[in-house]
């Protein structure tokens, strides 16, 4: 196992390296920072532009591979990532925007993929009666309606729920507002404004969830070696929970791995809506803004996550199917 884990993750360390480098020629490429300041009115001196240019490494008049060789450096060296073109340090920018997506999105994620996957198993084990209808419209519902109307539409719930109750039960904006010193309120006044954007995020993660394993399901449940398992003597609940279930896992497992990212960075809506400063709404800043720096930061802790996630679904397709060796 470790022997697997090391020789994956060496092969990970280069494709990451390869990638954040292709990231880096491409953004640099079509992103164009000086036109930051020549479209200001009234427009800064030239010789002002060059040096701000300059000293974030942005400068498009350096040649991209000596840009290139000093921002590698610095982030060997120095683990800098650069500065934007306000000369903003990306660094300082970055942490506290993961840190708020991580604290918007870890809860409702393992939310999302258990609720879903439990809805899928159950869905698929009762096609056709009520249960799955009910529950496959309510999914459909749910995956047709727009985030950003669903999201107002909780929003409008809660300030509802707040004046019939006379209290504030419920924050709509931002993680947290308490200042003080104890532990608890603080703790409380969190759970006070992560409610709701975690009841958006698991409801539309969840939906996608259940939908695919219940398909997944559905498709082992017809398969040979199932209908072999009931005729050596297993009830169909024993066949399905011995076989059809670990074999459907497996894609639903790799699906979850590879939408670890884009769960971090796709929260674009929901942090608009709960004004958070999150990481996704900080790559659309930076793309808007010609932000090479930050936006090549940004993609690079997708690439840590996309790479995490497929290690971790090689570790649980192997522990699901035995006919997966890890050597």
């Amino acid at each position: 196992m470790l022997k697997f884990i090391a020789k994956r993750l060496a092969n990970y360390v280069v494709m990451l390296y390869v990638a954040i480098s292709f990231t880096y020629f491409l953004a640099s490429a079509f992103m164009t920072p000086r036109s930051n300041y020549e479209s200001r009115t009234p427009r800064p001196p030239q010789a002002s532009i060059e040096r701000t240019l300059d000293l974030a490494n942005v400068n498009d008049h350096t040649p991209v591979l000596e840009r290139y060789w000093t921002w590698l450096t610095n982030i060997v060296t120095k683990w800098d990532w650069g500065l934007s073109p306000t000369l903003e340090s990306v660094n300082g920018a970055l942490a506290p925007r993961i840190l708020a997506s991580v604290e918007l999105v870890t809860l409702s994620t393992i939310l999302s993929i258990v609720l879903g996957v439990a809805l899928g198993i159950y869905t698929a084990q009762r096609q056709y009666k009520w249960q799955d209808r009910f529950f496959g419209t309510t999914a459909t519902f749910f995956l047709v309606i727009p985030t950003a109307v669903f999201a107002l539409l909780v929003v409008l719930l809660a300030i509802f729920v707040n004046d019939s109750s006379g209290m504030r039960i419920f924050y709509v904006t931002g993680l947290s507002s308490y200042k003080g010193d104890n532990i608890g309120l603080a703790f409380l006044d969190f759970l006070q404004h992560i409610v709701l954007p975690t009841v958006v995020l698991t409801i539309i993660g969840m939906v996608s969830y259940h939908l695919t394993q219940r398909t997944y399901l559905l498709d082992e449940m017809h398969a040979d070696y199932v209908r072999t398992a009931r005729a050596k003597g297993l009830t169909r609940k024993q066949a399905i929970r011995k076989h059809a279930l670990r074999a459907s896992l497996i894609p639903t497992a790799v699906n979850v791995a590879f939408s670890i990212a884009s769960v971090f960075t796709g929260a674009v809506i929901t942090e608009s809506i709960f004004a958070i400063n999150g990481l996704g709404k900080y790559f659309i800043t930076a793309i808007n803004n010609n932000d090479i720096n930050a936006s090549v930061a940004i993609a690079a802790f997708g690439g840590v996550c996309t790479l995490a996630g497929a290690l971790l679904a090689d570790i649980v397709s192997a522990w699901l199917d035995p006919r997966i060796k890890m050597s």
